[in-house]
């Protein structure tokens, strides 16, 4: 039975994102490996807390992936 393990930054999406993570990530795993591990594929979305991830030496903030968001947000026109 596949185990896909998502991490993210606390605070960052809402649970409607974190369902459409989950709905997502098992129609990619069921066409890999078929419609039969559906209902033995499990999905998991862990939340680390502000601060305590890491990338290049600092710790990367709620904000900061705010911040990131912002930036590649399309923007109207």
């Amino acid at each position: 039975m596949p185990l896909v393990n998502v991490r993210v930054i606390e605070g960052v999406f809402t649970p409607e994102q974190k369902q459409e993570m989950v709905r997502a990530i098992t129609d990619t795993m069921v066409a890999i490996e078929g419609e039969s591990l559906r209902p033995v594929t499990w999905v998991l979305v862990e939340e680390v807390r502000s601060g305590d991830w890491g990338i290049g030496g600092k710790g990367l903030t709620t904000e900061d992936v705010h911040a990131l968001q912002r930036q590649s947000a399309p923007v109207a026109g």
